[in-house]
């Protein structure tokens, strides 16, 4: 059978920068290793892959040979990143910040090294949190951003001119396409797919994929992103409020009972809790009560009807409109998505001599469905 043609087959290797510094997570830096050099492997029996590798891709960091990373193994560097004289595409895998909390200029030889080459025509790309230092570089001034969602507070603080998209999984922007992103940790399955697509062609992406069980999350990150509203903005009635609706999200016109506790025009309070959180006091509560029902959906066989009474909603069609528009997947699919499948389930394992799988204590493991966890109250 003849081997299928390939957008890379009459170019040159592309060479790739995979850039080591002593934040990177060493999973998603090796994981992409793998993946880049996996052609030679699979490209033996599939037609779909070209035999040999169309990348040429090395680890770079500050100095060359082993070089200790955030997740406590060391990584072979393989050469110092001033000596890549021309590289096609770099990549910053995942970096592991303190208390998530990045601080600029730390790396501004790396900062300097990305810009040069961005200059000459290379892809800037990141997986995860990746990002934080391509965006120092400024280039991504005035574009949409995406990363893992843990990250985006000291993102917005250091980097207020990018717009960042969390439920976005995969961005690709600039006047080339030249600077790609992906969102949180395992996202970094889309990042190389997405550039094994556009580089050698869609059906080997395709091919590597199934051979590697690597996933497009192709719903984006809003079923995964938790609502996490700011309550540090020094806003003392407002804090009150939040507090009283992290526990009566589900009463009868919500909005209507905030403005009477507030003992403050409807429109003042309104204005000072939008500008405090961020957000609109409805759209709020909208966000409370998705979330809750999605615990519910995870955890528990309750069905949906029954959860959207539970969280506020009697009309169970305008609950699943709602989770929709917010976490772009239905309640039921989003119960597929998250729900422990049937063999992780603690039911489905006979305990060993330690008592593992036998579930959590005070939890009720619920027949043999697949995974259905639930307590008294979520």
């Amino acid at each position: 059978m003849p081997r299928a043609q390939t957008r890379s087959a009459a170019r040159e290797r592309l060479h790739v920068s995979l850039v080591a510094i002593p934040e990177v997570a060493i999973s998603s830096l090796t994981g992409l290793y793998d993946v880049f050099k996996i052609f030679g492997v699979l490209g033996t029996f599939d037609p779909a892959v070209p035999a040999e590798s169309p990348f040429e891709v090395e680890i770079v960091s500050r100095e060359q040979g082993a070089l200790m990373t955030s997740s406590g193994l060391p990584i072979a560097v393989q050469r110092q990143f001033r000596d890549v004289r021309y590289t096609h595409i770099i990549v910053i895998p995942s970096i592991l910040a303190k208390d998530a909390e990045w601080r600029c200029g730390r790396h501004p030889d790396l900062v300097a090294w990305l810009k040069h080459h961005h200059a000459r025509g290379a892809m800037l790309c990141s997986a995860c949190s990746g990002v934080l230092l391509i965006a120092e570089t400024g280039l991504l001034d005035g574009l949409d951003a995406t990363m893992h969602w843990a990250y985006a507070s000291t993102f917005q603080r250091n980097f207020p001119r990018v717009r960042l998209r969390l439920d976005e999984v995969l961005i690709a922007t600039g006047s080339r396409q030249e600077f790609v992103m992906s969102g949180a940790s395992a996202s970094w399955h889309d990042l190389v797919l997405y550039l094994i697509a556009r580089q050698v062609g869609p059906t080997a992406a395709q091919a590597i994929a199934k051979y590697m069980l690597l996933q497009w999350h192709q719903d984006g990150q809003a079923p995964y992103v938790p609502f996490a509203p700011p309550t540090d903005h020094g806003d003392p009635v407002v804090r009150q409020l939040q507090e009283w609706l992290s526990k009566h999200y589900s009463v009868a016109n919500p909005v209507e009972e905030m403005v009477r506790r507030s003992a403050l025009p409807e429109r003042t309070i309104k204005r000072r809790f939008t500008r405090a959180t961020g957000i609109a006091p409805i759209s709020y509560v909208q966000h409370l009560r998705i979330e809750e029902a999605k615990r519910r959906l995870e955890r528990t066989n309750t069905p949906i009807e029954q959860i959207s009474f539970e969280v506020g909603y009697e009309d169970p069609a305008s609950f699943r409109r709602l989770f929709r528009r917010i976490t772009r997947v239905t309640p039921g699919d989003y119960r597929r998505k998250l729900r422990l499948p049937a063999f992780a389930s603690p039911t489905q394992r006979p305990a060993n001599s330690l008592g593992l799988f036998s579930g959590e204590p005070g939890l009720r493991v619920r027949g043999t469905d697949a995974g259905a966890v639930s307590g008294k109250r979520l």
